[in-house]
């Protein structure tokens, strides 16, 4: 059941992420579309009222410049220094004719803006002024020509009118911050629902595999019997003198390769069955890894000879190690397999001890085969993942002997990685932990040579 609770686990965790990235997703695309919102629906608003108060101001000036014995109120000219609003009225020779002055703060940055004016009339623009105490200010202006003549003359005169909108600004940018922190508040809360709900989403998928797991198990035990039953009954009648004919010796040897495909199946089934059921325990023993590398290798000569691979072992030198002998031995067995089904002819294959050190061991098996696809190392380990699948099953695999390896490797509290490249070759690099002794040390302590715990 573990690698059911990882694999689920990990997908409910991939459906969480998904969620909570499509939520942010969402979550900035509303801040964004709420700040736009609210920096238009600010911007066209005052502007708005700039271009009616630039309107307003140059028929003013306009009438002024008509009854010019007309007295001026200072009271109305000079308006108090905390309206936001205000104005300057310049002739064409860039006198001051009539203002309504800004803040004492702002107003030389204002006059620098009004000196470089190049914005077309009836248009409205912002200006950021960044003062020497880190304060950032706001301004937005617009200008428009006083109409009518003075003197006989066309006037000339220019209307700046201007804004203060700092706080508005600072408003919108509060008011974005505050959304900003409901929002990441209301993430959090629809990401833990979210988990929630897969977690609740996994249960239909836990049982429907807890199922197929136990139908595995059960199916892959009951038929064992049988399948017994019809290889001896194979072999008999292989060896049975009475049957002559070349066609039935041929059906019957088929019959006998078929089972015997078969029952390496179902054994592997079994395996795969009770290791989910954790009922896989490690026999711990003392053995030579250097002989026992040796040892399969040879075993696996005869069908290397087939192919005219040469299966070749380096840097063998004794260690012994304190691990299950049959688990390891069926580890190397699967690897060098691999390696020779996937070896064209006049290939080569490796095995070698890479490393070996108090606690850990390292060994590899390399090859010169056809390699794997990047895309493809990731799931090679999984469960009946076949990279091709018409030639596996020319080669009589059935996709569980490397994730029977890879079990195998985590019972020992190890690891297993594959370093390969299309056309140059595959090497699966096996990392065991272990209480071990290497020819030429002067040995262990009693408590280095405790068995590991499985």
């Amino acid at each position: 059941m573990a690698i059911a609770e990882n694999l689920f686990g990990r997908s409910r965790q991939r459906l969480t992420m998904l969620y909570s990235l499509v939520m942010i997703v969402f979550l900035v695309l509303i801040l964004f579309v709420m700040h736009r919102s609210m920096e238009w629906s600010i911007t066209s608003e005052q502007a708005r009222e700039l271009l009616d108060t630039a309107e307003n101001v140059s028929d003013a000036q306009n009438y002024m410049n008509q009854h010019p014995e007309l007295v001026i109120d200072d009271s109305v000219v000079y308006k108090s220094t905390n309206d936001r609003l205000f104005f300057y009225v310049f002739d064409g020779d860039g006198r001051l004719l009539n203002f309504s002055r800004a803040s004492f703060r702002i107003e030389p940055f204002i006059l620098d803006v009004m000196q470089d004016w190049n914005l077309p009339e009836g248009e409205v623009s912002v200006y950021t002024k960044s003062g020497e105490n880190g304060h950032v200010s706001k301004i937005m202006m617009t200008a428009k020509h006083v109409s009518g003549t003075w003197n006989g003359a066309r006037t000339g005169q220019t209307v700046y009118v201007g804004k203060d909108v700092t706080a508005m600004y600072n408003g919108m940018e509060k008011s974005t911050y505050a959304l900003a922190i409901v929002g990441v508040v209301a993430l959090l809360i629809a990401t833990a629902v979210g988990h929630i709900l897969s977690g609740k989403a996994m249960v239909p998928l836990k049982a429907a595999y807890e199922k197929q797991r136990q139908f595995a198990a059960d199916a892959s035990h009951e038929l064992r019997t049988p399948l017994a039953v019809v290889m001896a009954s194979a072999e008999l009648l292989q060896n049975d003198p009475s049957i002559q004919s070349p066609f039935l010796k041929q059906v019957i040897e088929d019959v006998r390769d078929e089972v015997k495909k078969m029952t390496k199946l179902v054994s592997d089934l079994l395996v795969v069955a009770r290791s989910d059921n954790k009922a896989l325990k490690l026999k711990l023993q003392k053995f030579d890894l250097s002989g026992l590398l040796e040892q399969t290798s040879r075993l696996m000569q005869p069908l290397a000879d087939q192919k005219h691979i040469t299966l070749n072992t380096y840097n063998l030198e004794k260690t012994e190690i304190q691990a299950d002998e049959q688990k390891i031995r069926q580890l190397i067995l699967i690897l060098v397999d691999n390696a020779v089904k996937y070896t064209q002819e006049e290939g080569t294959v490796t095995v070698s001890l890479l490393k070996a050190e108090r606690g850990r061991v390292k060994f590899a098996v390399a090859d010169t085969g056809i390699g794997i696809a990047p895309e493809d190392q990731e799931k090679i380990f999984d469960r009946f993942y076949r990279v091709d699948k018409a030639r596996s099953r020319e080669m009589g695999g059935n996709g569980l002997g490397l994730a029977i390896a890879q079990e195998i490797v985590n019972l020992h509290k190890g690891s297993i990685r594959i370093e390969s490249a299309l056309g140059k070759g595959t090497t699966f690099i096996v990392e065991l932990r272990t209480r071990l002794t290497v020819k030429g040390w002067a040995g262990l302590s009693r408590q280095e040579e405790k068995p590991a715990e499985g």
